[in-house]
């Protein structure tokens, strides 16, 4: 059974994260709530952005996660990441990091030197996934997910493939090991291209329109900007594209559990912040020299 749409929307009004991401929120600010795509709880979208070329550092600063996730997804352009628990590397053209904040970590994210060097389009979307109360404090950890590890599956004609980052598509296992179940597909369609996404009833969904134009459940065209949000009421999501066209489709089973959030921390509770802000301060989200 299709699923209804709730609403067609766009993101809030494009801000500044450090000086190197001009993004516009799609959740929880632009929809209002917090807890209807968990168990997704933010979506901050790069469009493709012109940067001049520079010689400084350009991006966000050394600043704290704890108590979820955060997956970074490039399209054009590349983006530089260094952890305190060790980890670095660059996210490249069709590349995902997959980075589990847990009980706490120190990271910043800056323009590749060569790319800052060169100026360029920087193309990006950065995903905010909650982690259940029993796995808030998992040790820090990093996926770093190559274009060659995200498997496609090809569609009929080859009008297009269906990335499969996690979770599972047409028995196509994506690569990000996940702590609640969450599809994360990341579909290139040419015009004329129909794909079929199932998903559970229960699983929040939505899909956000990158480029091109596509037509979702008896819509109208959903143009480059606008996101879909599904209601809970079928189990499939069918998409036909108008012309060459970049979706990203998220759907994953819902945390039913407390949420309280605080800058760059998602706890189940007040004193879980509390502490979260004491840790950070007594400086036990390791450190990150340089």
């Amino acid at each position: 059974m299709k699923r209804t749409i709730e609403k067609v929307f766009r993101g809030a009004p494009e801000h500044w994260v450090g000086d190197g991401f001009h993004v516009s929120n799609y959740f929880p600010a632009a929809t209002d709530f917090e807890k209807r795509m968990s168990p997704f709880f933010l979506l901050d979208y790069q469009k493709p952005t012109m940067f001049g070329a520079t010689e400084r550092r350009r991006g966000v600063g050394t600043h704290p996660h704890r108590g979820f996730e955060t997956v970074t997804i490039a399209f054009e352009g590349a983006v530089a990441h260094r952890d305190s628990a060790g980890n670095g590397g660059v996210i490249r053209p069709g590349e995902v990091q997959w980075m589990t904040a847990g009980a706490g970590i120190l990271h910043n994210e800056y323009h590749e030197e060569a790319f800052a060097k060169a100026g360029g389009i920087l193309h990006m979307l950065q995903i905010w996934v909650n982690l259940p109360r029993k796995d808030k404090l998992a040790a820090p950890a990093y996926q770093a997910l190559t274009d060659g590890a995200i498997k496609s599956v090809p569609l009929a004609g080859g009008t297009g493939v269906v990335r499969v980052i996690s979770g599972t598509y047409e028995g196509m296992q994506g690569p990000a090991r996940t702590f609640t179940p969450a599809h994360m597909f990341d579909l290139r369609l040419e015009a004329g291209a129909k794909v079929r996404l199932p998903t559970p009833k229960d699983y929040n969904t939505a899909l956000l329109v990158l480029t091109g134009s596509v037509k979702t459940n008896g819509s109208a065209a959903v143009t480059a900007g606008e996101s879909v949000l599904f209601e809970n009421d079928g189990d499939e999501v069918f998409v036909e594209a108008g012309e060459s066209s970049t979706v990203m489709f998220l759907s994953g089973a819902p945390i039913d559990e407390p949420l309280v959030h605080y800058g760059p921390f998602l706890m189940n509770s007040v004193d879980e912040i509390n502490q979260a802000v004491e840790d950070f301060n007594e400086g036990k989200f390791g450190s990150l020299g340089g």
